[in-house]
């Protein structure tokens, strides 16, 4: 399904129709594609925030051991 922006602000009970029946929408803008919204599969809505690799990259950063104190040092003026 093609979509221009105009479409995607004024038919969005449509649009959200085609993408819960598994349909992918191309979004047009000024003649050309710019983006595509695709369903999302089961598996992406299964996993939780805590399987993510990014989550806990800093947890073992000794300068946020006080985050009171960091926030202070981080607020302070520069002169």
């Amino acid at each position: 399904m093609n979509v221009t922006v105009l479409d995607l602000r004024k038919n969005m009970k449509k649009i959200m129709s085609a993408i819960e029946h598994n349909e992918p929408v191309t979004l047009i803008y000024r003649g050309r594609k710019k983006a595509m919204i695709v369903p999302c599969s089961d598996e992406h809505l299964k996993t939780s925030a805590a399987e993510h690799p990014a989550f806990g990259m800093w947890a073992d950063r000794k300068d946020m051991d006080n985050v009171n104190e960091l926030v202070r040092n981080l607020r302070q003026g520069r002169f």
